[in-house]
């Protein structure tokens, strides 16, 4: 691997995420240039620091998130997960000029830099826009997943659907995004959260950490039983399981004026919705990262953490790297809700 760059940090990784954009790129299904290093939710300390680097010192613990150019149009108005910059920085395997920093034992071109972190490793290059500098007395072994999905199903509530002390919420699908919105939600002083899921561990895991109802389709129709308890239609719903079908019931079981949020589908994907609901004062809102600035929202998600208000660690089983396709086994077969990696 190469010394950072100007604008670039190097950092030990500690934990990193599994996510399913990782799996995504694995399995074929989302193009990306090979070999390449995975990994996009990474956690660790600083070691190296680029010559045009301010904002981190050689030492600090650190979270990764998406990189953004800051300088755009998007970023200067705080949207930095919609950066014009945002899949070149991102999704190409290379820096912006098209070089890679890292090589393979004999030198050849290894393509890294996604998410600006590729932190599967024990060491990621990253840039300095997406490196957090977080408290030195949090544990970095669980702070990964919070620059991905803890972030996005966090921000999607907080962010995209403001919802208020007193609201009714209902999350589909209860993976690390989902447990997420379902804790920001108690967070924010929701007093209805409703949790939607096809297993009961993860249904019960809501219940502990802040759901008050958990319905899978065991239990009947669940657009009934969400109408049952909310009297007609929930208030806001966020949509985490990436399914079509559930988005269209996420919608579905809005009251009128309801806010949905989507959190992630396949590219392609499309789902149906009825005119009428919609013009009714519905409203589907899609979202990446939850909308949220990385230095802005990672410092807040860790102070809550740190208070126990936000307990990320229970959604998350370890691994060491070397162990990364039993970890990939356990995501794929619903073992771990987050599985994070230790190099």
């Amino acid at each position: 691997m190469q010394d950072p760059g100007p604008d670039e940090v190097l950092v030990r990784i500690q934990s990193s995420g599994i996510c399913r954009t990782d799996l995504e790129i694995v399995d074929g299904a989302l193009e990306f240039p090979l070999p390449f290093v995975a990994g996009h939710e990474g956690a660790g300390t600083v070691v190296g620091v680029g010559s045009g680097v301010t904002t981190v010192e050689v030492g600090d613990t650190v979270v990764l998130g998406a990189a953004a150019c800051g300088t755009c149009p998007r970023c200067r108005t705080g949207a930095y997960s919609y950066c014009e910059q945002h899949a070149a920085m991102n999704f190409t395997g290379t820096r912006l000029d098209g070089s890679t920093g890292l090589r393979g034992r004999v030198g050849e071109t290894i393509y890294g830099h996604f998410m600006r972190q590729s932190s599967w490793a024990g060491l990621a290059l990253a840039h300095a826009s997406n490196t957090v500098k977080v408290p030195s007395d949090v544990d970095p072994f669980v702070l990964g997943p919070f620059g991905c999905g803890i972030q996005t199903g966090a921000g999607a509530v907080w962010n995209i659907l403001g919802v208020e002390p007193g609201s009714t919420v209902a999350v589909f699908g209860l993976g690390a995004v989902g447990q997420a919105a379902i804790m920001a939600a108690r967070v924010a002083g929701t007093t209805t959260i409703i949790a939607i899921g096809n297993r009961q561990p993860k249904l019960d895991l809501a219940l502990e950490l802040g759901a008050t109802h958990a319905f899978s389709a065991r239990d009947g129709d669940v657009a009934d039983l969400i109408r049952d308890v909310t009297g007609g239609g929930v208030q806001y719903t966020v949509e985490a399981a990436g399914k079509p079908d559930v988005m269209t019931t996420a919608v579905e079981v809005l009251a009128e004026t309801g806010h949905a949020a989507i959190t992630g589908v396949a590219a392609g994907a499309s789902f149906p919705l009825d005119a009428w609901k919609m013009i009714r004062g519905r409203s589907v809102h899609g979202t990446t990262l939850g909308d949220a600035a990385p230095s802005v929202i990672l410092p807040r998600l860790i102070d809550l953490y740190q208070q126990g208000a936000f307990p990320a660690d229970r959604l998350m089983t370890h691994y060491p790297l070397d162990d990364v396709q039993r970890a990939i086994a356990d995501v794929d077969n619903g073992a771990a809700i987050k599985a994070v990696l230790h190099p």
